[in-house]
């Protein structure tokens, strides 16, 4: 019966681990990418600046408004000046008689006009062009912003691999400080040892419980930050990530690969952000330059006041359809041209300051630059480091493994202290950890060299 209920034990635990979801880095990422809120946020800016695309290309369309009105009231006229009190005043029309009368009747004014600016320098083209340059410019910043953030997502997903595999290994030092402490105690107790050895014994204890906590603590520090890049949720427990890939040095990491910088997600960004800035500065400079229009206007209107009301005060009509009826159509076509003669004065200046904005625009991108070329270098240098420490890492574990199971033996048979089998244990737990983190560092490296080139493949596609 006890080896059936451990044999089910067994089978249940098994199939708790292979009902567990591992999370991959290319999940990671992908989730990352669908959730993050920024990358949201720029996605909607680079809908917005489309349709403003659209918007601008509108702008070639001539102004067409109609206009219809009917009122009723009446029409007295009287010479002399008016001025109307902020804009106010009655477009009542009609003969100046002597005394004032309150003949009224309804009347009616329908129009249409038409005003397009058929000729300006080019400035609607410049503006579509404005318009096409900041949607460039939000596209090039979603893309940016994508490749940074899977940069992150990556460093985090690593950050915290190496965190775990540094707390597995924390945890392997104190099931070793205890069984230690067991034999020593065992010693002790049988007067094969002094009792300092037990105190000593203690101490590496307690101090590899304390390791392993901040260990713990950092772990869930950098599961913390994984789950904000990916805009999920932190698990109670922890992330179960894919360990295969540490074991091995990625195939592609001796690949020579050069920065390329119209390809560059970082260095499009920041030439876009020129391109925009010269736009603005044609674009302002059109404003310096008249505007050629034409325009054209129908007019109809109706009156219930009589041609001959002037003569005869009674030739007017109380009904409706006869006041509102066009009696009278009056049509206006031409064309025109408005230059304001002091603008280029002023134009000249703010397209000064645009070319400058532009220069500084260029500064910032050639800084950009440098400093991707100066990390695809040091990307090399660490690849190089990362790889001879990963080489030397199973030595000096297998060397200290090897010491502490000498010291180990040595201390059972009464031929070593407790402070000789305290340094050994030391030393192979830090062996342990210097191989967790040299594993780790060859795909940081890896990482890096594909953030400076501007080439994430370079780094996923190994997985």
């Amino acid at each position: 019966m006890k080896r059936v209920f451990f044999v089910l034990i067994f089978i249940y635990c098994m199939s708790s681990v292979a009902d567990a979801q591992v999370l991959t880095l290319k999940e990671a990422i992908q989730t990352a990418l669908s959730n993050y809120g920024t990358i949201k946020a720029k996605t909607n800016y680079v809908s917005a600046s489309k349709a403003l695309v659209k918007a601008s290309n509108r702008e070639y369309l001539p102004d067409l408004n109609i206009a219809a009105q009917q009122d009723y009231g009446t029409v007295n006229g009287q010479v002399g000046p008016l001025s109307g009190f902020k804009g106010f005043g009655v477009a009542s029309s009609g003969p100046a008689l002597p005394t004032q009368n309150w003949n009224a009747a309804f009347g009616a004014l329908y129009v249409a006009n038409i005003n397009w600016d058929f000729f300006a320098f080019g400035r609607t083209k410049e503006r579509v062009k404005v318009a096409q340059s900041e949607m460039f410019l939000n596209t090039s910043d979603l893309e940016q912003e994508k490749f940074q953030h899977q940069v992150r997502v990556a460093a985090a997903y690593l950050n915290l691999l190496a965190a775990q595999r540094i707390s597995r290994t924390l945890q392997n030092n104190l099931d070793r400080a205890t069984a230690l402490r067991n034999v020593v105690v065992t010693r002790t107790q049988n007067g094969l040892n002094p009792g300092v050895d037990s105190s000593l014994a203690n101490a590496e204890v307690s101090n590899a419980k304390i390791a392993l906590t901040n260990a713990i603590d950092f772990e869930q520090e950098q599961s913390n930050e994984l789950a904000q890049l990916m805009g999920t949720m932190a698990p109670r427990d922890h992330f179960l990530l894919d360990t295969f890939f540490v074991a091995r040095i990625p195939k592609g990491i001796y690949d020579s690969s050069t920065m390329k910088q119209d390809e560059h997600p970082v260095l499009k960004y920041y030439q876009r952000r020129i391109e925009l800035s010269n736009e603005r500065a044609k674009y302002l400079h059109t404003f310096s330059l008249p505007v050629f229009s034409l325009f054209g206007v129908v007019q109809g209107r109706g009156s219930g006041f009589d041609y001959g009301y002037n003569n005869a005060v009674f030739g007017y009509t109380h009904d409706y359809w006869n006041g509102i009826e066009p009696t009278r159509t009056n049509y206006l076509v031409g064309i025109g041209m408005s230059w304001n003669l002091t603008s280029p004065w002023r134009v000249q200046q703010q397209v000064a300051a645009q070319r400058f904005i532009s220069s500084g625009l260029q500064n910032e991108y050639e800084l950009a630059s440098q400093n991707l070329s100066n990390q695809l270098i040091l990307s090399d240098s660490k690849i190089k480091n990362a790889i001879a420490n990963y080489v030397e890492a199973p030595t000096q574990v297998k060397a200290a493994s090897d010491a502490y199971e000498q010291k180990t033996v040595m201390y059972k048979n009464g031929l070593s202290n407790i402070v000789d089998i305290t340094q050994a244990l030391f030393a192979l737990n830090r062996a342990e950890t210097d191989r967790d983190i040299a594993n780790n560092n060859v795909w940081q490296a890896l990482l890096l060299k594909a953030a400076a080139s501007g080439d994430f493949g370079l780094f996923i596609n190994e997985f």
